[in-house]
């Protein structure tokens, strides 16, 4: 396709069931097929345990139920999801605590001075919550446990839909070796949350009468009017692109650690190409990141330093 002798980029249609399992009998999947398989023996044992105290269309019209049942459950699903890890998935979340606090010690019980009418009424206490890492070495890398090591960066956007289509097939090629030269696992998480402006207005108000004109100064400190105006009901959002290289537990963990961030330096250098600025944390970056994750309605000064986000 080609429009004013500028060649546009193809739309692909890309299946929205990208993690869809192969079909490996007809319609069924692996995971189907066995356990339709097992269904089929323990039903077929049962009519043969039956045999000498029961015909075969007697077992039939006893059974023919709870097949129907088994087959449904087999092959239906709900979001994409098949029914038994969805039912699975559904009785775990209704076990699991649904009020979870930070207590490494644990949660203590009631003081003795409570009654017992006030204890039975109380509700059920808050769960101690398990964080999946155990802290943040001083480069700047997670230490996940027996998971192995972390290491967080941030990236900086790129406008797709303003550039030409070269420029488009190059931000693609870019980001596609990337890619390919993927050597552990990676994620990228995109995040948005409230930041509070405040700070940056005072701080363009304070550094406005120091610029060099009167017209300059009158449009900083509009501008700070605006973003102090614009921050006032509380719901400025920013969004957040995080770059996450995981790399498997080692016997050092110092090693796992290095290949973490190798990984990331790799990372930066390869989507240079795609206009990508890859800006890796240090240690208090990476626990402001982390801490905010996990409490995602607290609002975040905006900041323009090194590992936050822009």
């Amino acid at each position: 396709m080609r429009a004013r002798g500028e060649e546009m980029m193809e739309s692909v249609r890309i299946p929205a069931d990208v993690a869809r399992a192969d079909r490996v009998l007809g319609p069924l999947t692996a995971r189907q097929t066995a356990q339709l398989a097992v269904a089929a023996v323990v039903l077929y044992g049962g009519y043969w345990a039956s045999r000498p105290v029961m015909g075969a269309l007697a077992y039939v019209v006893m059974v023919l139920p709870l097949a129907g049942v088994v087959t449904a459950f087999v092959l239906g699903s709900r979001e994409g999801i098949g029914l038994d890890r969805f039912l699975r998935a559904a009785f775990t979340h209704a076990r699991a605590p649904k009020r979870r606090v930070h207590a490494p010690e644990g949660v203590p019980p009631l003081p003795g001075f409570v009654g017992d009418r006030f204890a039975k009424a109380a509700e059920r206490p808050p769960e101690a919550m398990t964080m999946p890492h155990e802290g943040v070495a001083a480069g700047g890398v997670l230490n996940l446990g027996r998971d192995g090591r972390a290491a967080l960066a941030t990236c900086s956007t790129v406008n797709f839909d303003l550039r030409s289509g070269a420029e488009q097939h190059g931000l693609v090629a870019g980001f596609g070796r990337w890619l390919n030269s993927l050597t552990g696992p990676a994620q990228i998480l995109v995040r948005c949350h409230r930041t509070e402006l405040a700070p940056l207005a005072d701080r363009l108000r304070e550094n406005a009468p120091v610029l060099p004109h009167p017209a300059l100064e009158t449009a900083a400190r509009a501008h700070a009017d605006f973003l102090s105006e614009l921050s006032g009901d509380g719901q400025v959002l920013t969004r957040q692109i995080a770059l996450v290289a995981r790399e498997p537990a080692a016997p050092r963990a110092s090693a796992a650690g290095a290949r973490a961030t190798h990984r990331l330096e790799e990372a930066a250098r390869a989507l240079a190409g795609a206009e990508v600025t890859v800006t890796p944390l240090e240690a208090p970056a990476t626990a402001r990141l982390v801490t905010s994750a996990c409490n995602p309605d607290t609002a975040t000064a905006h900041r323009t330093e090194q590992g936050d986000a822009r």
